[in-house]
């Protein structure tokens, strides 16, 4: 599979370029930058033949079958739509859009297309989270009654940028963060979730944006879930919790891009540790999306998904600014 990456990215750089040549036969055959000297500069680096500032010099090259996407939050819809216009297969950074409206026509473009459409939730690609999954569907902690997500980190200096200061990019921890947590649930229970409340603020570090968000979400089952995202908590680890009528699990440090963290299963029996597949997530998320360019199976994330954890992000964000629950609108995405 021949790509081209849409964005000089920090997350290319570190995660998906390195995701992409693992896989025999791939090659990386442009970048598209705002700027043709980060662009060119960026190339060079990581070796890579082309790169220019025109998109659709980029899409019109035949030798391409597949985009990433990994620009600022607003302007992923017209280079979504470009690349789906030209009959590229693409996986798009979360969120999907600034809007769940966007994010759909985005999705349904590309399945009129017939291309795959993937969106790069890579937590559901993680070892640890699919071992957690396998727990709850196989009933080992009962009917599930609640989820516990706290995803509040540090933003390190070289990641803030638009992320605390632009609102109209995209910027915020709920777009950042809650995108992922909403997936994750999503991903462990099966369920969308349909009602929120929600709190957020600025308590530091966001410029215009929130850098702090906690809500609580219900599931059609009847379970909750208590999601708590932040960039300004140098010290307070990442996790997961999720309690059932016979049982609960403790998932410690598994909330990253990397292959780390602890799972543990309480039952009435006692206390075990949960053993799970290390591998790099990046690299099974590209390998899921190949296989489902090929005709086998399907993303590990796809499009319905990325509009799925926009959409209740959005809920949470409205929530917190009107103080009132909000039903969560899918935008007719089943």
């Amino acid at each position: 599979m021949r790509w081209a990456l849409v964005g000089a990215s920090t997350i290319a750089a570190q995660y998906m370029i390195p995701a992409i040549r693992a896989h025999e036969g791939a090659e990386i055959l442009r970048v598209v930058s705002g700027s043709a000297e980060r662009g060119r500069a960026y190339a060079d680096q990581h070796g890579i033949a082309g790169s220019g500032t025109d998109l659709g010099e980029a899409l019109g090259d035949a030798r391409v079958d597949a985009v990433y996407i990994s620009t600022t939050n607003e302007k992923h819809l017209a280079q979504a739509m470009a690349a789906i216009e030209a009959g590229k297969h693409l996986i798009c950074e979360k969120p999907l859009a600034m809007s769940v409206a966007d994010a759909v026509s985005m999705v349904r473009a590309a399945e009129a297309a017939g291309l795959v459409f993937a969106t790069n939730h890579h937590l559901r690609c993680s070892g640890s989270h699919r071992a957690i999954r396998d727990l709850i569907a196989s009933g080992r902690i009962g009917r599930v009654l609640s989820l516990r997500l706290f995803h509040a980190v540090h933003l390190p200096a070289h990641l803030q940028g638009w992320r605390i200061t632009s609102a109209e990019a995209g910027g915020g921890v709920i777009p950042d963060i809650t995108v992922h947590d909403a997936d994750v649930a999503r991903f462990l229970t099966g369920e969308d979730p349909q009602t929120v409340v929600a709190q957020m603020a600025s308590s530091g570090m966001g410029q215009g944006v929130e850098d702090l968000a906690m809500s609580v979400w219900t599931m059609p089952s009847g379970a909750m879930v208590m999601s708590h995202e932040s960039f300004t908590h140098p010290f307070a680890g990442s996790g997961l919790e999720a309690h059932g009528t016979e049982g609960s699990i403790f998932a410690r440090g598994v909330m990253t891009q990397q292959p780390v963290g602890e799972i543990e299963l309480v039952t009435a029996s006692g206390r075990e540790a949960v053993p799970y597949d290390s591998y790099d997530l990046y690299e099974k998320g590209v390998a899921e999306f190949a296989a489902a360019v090929g005709g086998e199976g399907k993303p590990a994330a796809d499009g319905q998904d990325g509009v799925k954890s926009l959409a209740v992000a959005l809920a949470v964000r409205e929530a917190a600014r009107s103080g009132a629950r909000q039903t969560v609108n899918y935008g007719g995405i089943e």
